[in-house]
């Protein structure tokens, strides 16, 4: 295996070293950030004067081929990328390439790497983060009015609407859009002169390498920035969230597509049959959503125990948190896309869900609240209500029920109070499905603004 070190060392490493510390399969995934990285150093470098502008522009010319070329041309019988175009940069300037690594390290070219490529990746999962919300939007504005059950312990609790439903998704990617934001506002800082972890005493210019880079500036501390993960570790978090709340969307849909709740059924693209059981209509795609949270999660903590103990300065350790990263970012992108396809093509059972509405007496509140609007204390009016829901076992109270408990005065208002989907509009205070309105045209304000600028 070709390396670019080894001057000092009298023999050979072993094969099992050269595999176990080996990386470029992994660091093939940002080829280009470190093309580019390497392209903005080596103009910095005849900018600055360190190098003659000729070797310069040789080295930029030859960059740039490699970047027309891809990476199918870079060498893999070598340590990592930063070797692999090296190495491939000899083989189209020649020797004049070997000046390339003036004034800096593989410490501060990988960390530089990971954030370019991070940087771009999250710019790409907060547009699909977007697009997820405008099927959540538009799903939410066709069915304001479809009353549903909403569930407390997974239980009946009080008659809401798709539409409430749909748009509490939507505010929780909203907030993990905000996130993505704030996450690569803090990290755009400019690892690239720290050198392996004392900066160099070459005069480089940090600031015009940033610059060119799209990066805010440069870290200040040359120690701090090859030693931080912080935003790798951050990038993991934000990953496993965004995955905890697709989990969930995967949950319902998997629960709602089942006979016992028939609520929606899923699109034959997104669903699987069985090899066995020929009637069988799989909602696969929920599971494994589902199920491959549990690997975002894993990743966060994992690499959260790997930097726990490591002191200041770079460590091999770290070379680890890039199969996670990519792994969660991957998932990620998958899922949003998954999810949207899922929910755009989703066929729900209007009539199924109101008829679910009104069962288990689910408007009882909506009784208790009658009463206490006419003065009763709320606690007795929860007695009364409580002692009508034991006697109706379950169901909807019957008439002659509900007039021994309100009396005749109220009994044709309370039976009023009893429809569902009276109930579920009736809770017009703001954040209520009778309230929905605002909130579609706050949602659609938000959606045309570009980003997330705002987590509400």
């Amino acid at each position: 295996m070709r390396k670019l070190w080894g001057g000092a060392f009298d023999g050979d490493s072993d094969d099992l070293v050269d595999r176990f510390g080996q990386s470029i399969q992994t660091d093939l995934r940002f080829w280009h950030q470190d093309v580019a990285g390497s392209i903005a150093h080596a103009r910095m470098l005849g900018e600055t004067g360190i190098l003659a502008k000729s070797d310069a522009r040789r080295l930029v010319e030859g960059l740039e081929q490699i970047l027309t070329e891809g990476p199918s041309k870079l060498p893999q019988d070598v340590e990592d990328i930063h070797t692999a175009v090296e190495l491939r940069l000899g083989e189209v300037i020649g020797d004049v390439a070997g000046k390339l690594h003036t004034a800096r390290s593989r410490n501060d070219q990988v960390a530089t790497d990971t954030r370019l490529y991070l940087r771009a990746r999250l710019g790409e999962i907060g547009g699909r983060l977007k697009k997820l919300q405008q099927v959540l939007l538009e799903s939410a504005r066709r069915h304001r009015r479809a009353v549903m059950p909403g569930y407390t312990h997974q239980q009946p609790a009080q008659p809401i609407t798709l539409g409430l439903h749909q748009m509490a998704h939507f505010w929780a990617f909203q907030r993990h859009g905000r996130r993505i934001e704030w996450i690569t506002e803090w990290f755009n800082f400019c690892p690239l002169g720290s050198a392996a972890l004392a900066g160099t005493w070459f005069p480089i210019d940090r600031h015009a390498t940033a610059r060119e880079l799209g990066f805010s500036g440069p870290v200040p501390n040359a120690l701090d920035a090859t030693s931080d993960r912080s935003f790798v570790l951050d990038a993991l978090h934000v990953s496993a969230l965004v995955m905890l709340d697709l989990s969930r969307i995967a949950q319902e849909l998997i629960l709602w597509s089942g006979a016992e709740s028939g609520f929606v059924r899923l699109a034959d693209n997104v669903t699987t049959g069985s090899s066995i059981m020929p009637q069988k209509r799989n909602p696969d795609m929920a599971e494994l959503i589902r199920g491959r949270t549990g690997r975002a999660i894993g990743n966060w903590t994992g690499f959260a125990a790997t930097m726990k103990a490591l002191p200041l300065g770079y460590n091999r350790d770290t070379q680890d948190d890039k199969p996670g990263l990519f792994e969660s970012l991957d998932l990620v992108a998958d899922s949003l896309r998954l999810t949207s396809i899922m929910l755009e093509t989703a066929e729900w059972n209007l009539p199924r869900m109101r008829k679910a509405a009104a069962a288990g007496f689910s408007t009882a509140t909506d009784l208790a609240d009658l009463l206490a609007s006419r003065g009763m204390p709320f606690r007795e009016a929860h007695e009364i209500v409580g002692r009508l829901a034991k006697s109706a076992a379950g169901g909807t109270p019957r008439r002659e029920a509900v007039l021994e408990a309100v009396g005749p005065d109220l009994v044709d208002e309370a039976m009023a109070r009893l429809d569902p989907v009276r109930s579920a509009m009736a809770r017009s205070s703001f954040g209520g499905p009778g309230d929905l309105g605002r909130q579609l045209r706050r949602a659609a304000i938000l959606l045309r603004r570009p980003g997330f600028g705002s987590a509400v």
